[in-house]
């Protein structure tokens, strides 16, 4: 009995969440400032990065577009990736316990050939708010421009998590903010990178202030 309900609950609660998504943005009141000319507008790959804790406004915002999102092969992993699948993402599963390097190689080949990833760079297990090195050593490596972003909702719930997950309530006004695109040379050192994840954090910050501002007009 345990190991049938363990194989049917990723499922199960994927299926659940999607629906309850998917019915809460069909009443959100949207507004999307710099889609057309920071992520429309933009050739190439493209890294749409934003803090783990806003996910929800991202994956109703971008779904059945075929964009990829990078998923652990953990236990919630699995869940996730149902999730995302069924919001029509594609996926590529890896992390930096399991199939960490093979999944970061496949993603730079993806970006190379022009696909856009959905990606946090606080994931999957923080500390929240903080750049880690996965986002912009993709970036280097693929050529790809990441391009912050950042988002809110007014009224909402907020989860006691590590990243306070941000979920809106119905019919709430919805804000997503991206800014200009940042570009990691390939030729940049360790003290460079480190400058440029800092002028990232900024940004995915200034993003999020503004889009919190908007929602709450």
């Amino acid at each position: 009995m345990r190991s049938w309900w363990r194989s049917v609950q990723p499922a199960l609660f994927a299926f659940l969440i999607t629906s309850i998504a998917r019915l809460i943005g069909l009443t959100l009141r949207w507004r999307v400032l710099g889609e057309r000319e920071n992520l429309d507008g933009v050739q190439g790959g493209k890294i749409i990065a934003g803090w783990h804790g806003r996910t929800f406004l991202a994956a109703l915002r971008w779904r059945n577009r075929g964009y990829y999102a990078l998923i652990s092969r953990s236990r919630d992993g699995e869940m996730q990736d149902q999730i995302f699948r069924r919001f029509g993402y594609r996926t590529v599963r890896g992390s930096t316990k399991r199939g960490g390097a093979r999944a970061a190689v496949e993603c730079a080949r993806l970006l190379r050939k022009g696909e856009t990833f959905v990606f946090t760079p606080d994931g999957p297990r923080g500390p929240s708010g903080e750049v880690q090195e996965g986002i912009l050593w993709l970036a280097k490596k693929s050529g790809a421009v990441i391009i912050p972003g950042g988002a809110a909702a007014r009224p909402r719930w907020m989860a006691r998590s590590w990243d306070r997950y941000m979920v809106p309530l119905p019919f709430a006004k919805a804000v997503i903010v991206l800014g200009e695109p940042i570009r990691v040379p390939e030729d940049a050192t360790d003290e460079q990178l480190q400058q440029i994840g800092e002028q990232l954090k900024q940004a995915l910050n200034e993003a999020e202030k503004r889009a919190e501002e908007e929602a709450s007009k």
